[in-house]
């Protein structure tokens, strides 16, 4: 049997269980066991854009060994998390004879979920329904980092039921941008009101999003501004079946 690796990232460990859940179901449904290194920790992203080199070399250096002692292939529900694995491990260890073979060898397993369904699987109909209108918010990193774009729309147009509608201005940042909404918090909270306004004029009472970071990000916005709009992850539309 397959056995892919879950690097379950902070946010879906700490806030967003069911995402998980969702995603061990999928692949249990495909076949595919799933394992979880239970002494993972975080990606080391919010030490690495805070300019903290030295921490964020720490973190990968765990992140490398606990996966080294793990066989198949990394599957993480966070466009952001594999553009760490895949670009930022390789950056910090640059020039490291030792430490770089290995980041480029952690980097060449990683997927991001729904690129993992499509590209490696070639898995674009998992029999998921929903009864009703859908939108779809491209999460930067996913997009622009590690450039999957058409992998979950592909999964999305398979829904059976649900309406696919276009997002305004989809390909605009939702304001979360990992430290930069805390460094930057009044140009965030901008953000954050546009994409909750192109999300009115989509009529859709569902977002779909790939990353956690913009779920909780978006999903706090409307709760805040009491929006009766709901944002979930993609693997708990596609789990749905």
């Amino acid at each position: 049997m397959t056995q892919v690796q879950l690097f379950v990232t902070c946010l879906v460990d700490s806030f967003f269980p069911k995402t998980g859940q969702a995603i061990v179901d999928i692949f249990s449904h495909l076949g595919i066991s799933v394992d979880f290194a239970r002494e993972q920790t975080c990606c080391g992203q919010p030490q690495f854009n805070a300019g903290l080199r030295k921490d964020a070399r720490a973190i990968a250096e765990h992140t490398i060994k606990v996966f080294e002692n793990t066989t198949g292939d990394i599957v993480t529900p966070s466009g952001s998390c594999a553009h760490m694995f895949r670009h930022n491990y390789l950056e910090l260890f640059e020039g490291d004879s030792l430490w770089h073979p290995r980041a480029k060898s952690l980097a060449a397993r990683t997927f991001e979920f729904t690129e993992y369904l499509v590209d490696k699987l070639g898995v674009t109909d998992l029999g998921a329904t929903w009864d009703g209108v859908l939108t779809y918010h491209p999460s930067c990193h996913t997009l622009r980092g590690i450039n999957v774009d058409r992998q979950p729309r592909a999964l999305l147009a398979n829904v059976r039921g649900a309406t696919l509608v276009d997002l305004p201005h989809a390909e605009e940042c939702c304001g979360f941008g990992g430290i930069m909404s805390v460094e930057h918090p009044e140009l965030s909270a901008e953000w954050l009101k546009r994409k909750i306004s192109n999300l009115e004029a989509s009529q859709s009472p569902t977002l779909v999003v790939t990353d956690a970071g913009c779920l909780m990000h978006i999903a706090g916005g409307l709760n805040r501004q009491k929006k009766q709009q709901r944002v979930i992850h993609i693997a708990e539309v596609l789990r749905n079946v």
